[in-house]
């Protein structure tokens, strides 16, 4: 697929799943040297901040269990495959950004707001801080080279794949990274206006804002995810082009009703009520289905499944003829 996000044959996988371990094995390092941190400085915004990679860590862990079990073959029990549960496990790793990041954060920050207190040195934390933003950039660094190959490779800007992309994996790295890269810099913030007013007023503050941006983060993530799990489409320009291909196939002449479902961000899945021509053989209809199925996997590899069912027009239902379809195919 040359125009959209689901077209891909190597958007996943081995690349998505490299690039969450670094994210993960980033994290878990941070996480222990900012909690430490924050112990000896006594910054409400330090201990913040390690709550905040305690999570993303977790997150990484989920997302690594989403690449791993959707990965699974097609069985008897689930003939669709596992991709779908893909979603399942990136909702869980969004609630927990938001559980385990933006509430703690939220609450310790209120409560150095309400109990005030002198800050202490924040020599090592400063420390920290700078050895984490040079980590959590490595990190984001990795998932945007993965964003921009894919967009470049699929002729999209940037912006338009990052919203669109069904690798949710890949899109969690990239955002928590971010969010990681801003809390950093207001961890900064608030350790230096305690520096320089002895309050601690700056401190709860820059906590507070943490994580308000992780209640961004995991509900932008979460809502993703859950469009994902309701069942989203393949954008227009790509329905349009599956109906291009279809009407291109011989003894084809109409596609009465297209439904397309990402299952996953390589795994698409077709089904269409399609009119064939009246003198159309059961033969030729087999052999149109056949054609039709391999012509969208050309165009389109991630398309997995096609499901096209002979469906008589409206020109034939008015005269009350029957379909000739030899049914779904």
């Amino acid at each position: 697929m040359s125009d959209e996000t689901t077209s891909g044959t190597k958007s996943g996988g081995g690349e998505s799943t490299f690039t969450v371990v670094v994210a993960a094995a980033a994290n878990l390092g941070i996480a222990v040297a900012k909690a430490v941190a924050g112990v000896i400085s006594g910054s409400s915004a330090m201990l913040s901040e390690a709550a905040h990679s305690v999570a993303d860590t977790v997150t990484e862990l989920l997302l690594l269990t989403a690449l791993k079990r959707s990965d699974k073959p097609a069985d008897e029990e689930h003939p669709l495959g596992y991709g779908p549960e893909r979603y399942i496990w990136a909702m869980l790793a969004s609630v927990a950004t938001f559980v385990g990041g933006a509430v703690f954060s939220v609450y310790d920050g209120i409560h150095a707001l309400t109990e005030g207190g002198k800050p202490g040195d924040p020599l090592v934390s400063y420390i920290v801080l700078g050895v984490a933003f040079v980590l959590e950039a490595f990190s984001l660094r990795v998932g945007l080279r993965q964003v921009r190959r894919e967009a470049a490779r699929l002729r999209m800007r940037l912006r338009r794949y990052f919203r669109l992309t069904a690798d949710t994996a890949v899109k969690a790295v990239v955002m928590e990274d971010s969010a990681a890269l801003a809390g950093l810099l207001l961890a900064a913030g608030g350790l230096l206006g305690g520096q320089l007013t002895g309050s601690g007023v700056w401190d709860g503050i820059a906590s507070v804002l943490i994580g308000l941006l992780l209640v961004y983060v995991a509900w932008v993530l979460g809502r993703s995810n859950a469009q994902l799990l309701i069942g989203r489409p393949v954008p227009e320009r790509v329905r349009a082009g599956i109906r291009e291909e279809l009407l291109s196939v011989p003894h084809i002449i109409d596609v009465l009703e297209l439904t397309t479902l990402i299952q996953g961000p390589t795994e698409i899945l077709i089904a269409a009520k399609v009119d064939f021509r009246d003198a159309s053989t059961a033969d030729q209809i087999e052999w149109a289905c056949e054609e039709a199925e391999e012509q969208l996997r050309e165009r389109y590899p991630s398309i997995r499944r096609v499901y096209l069912d002979p469906t008589p027009g409206l020109r034939q239902r008015g005269r009350g003829a029957g379909g000739t379809g030899t049914g779904p195919v």
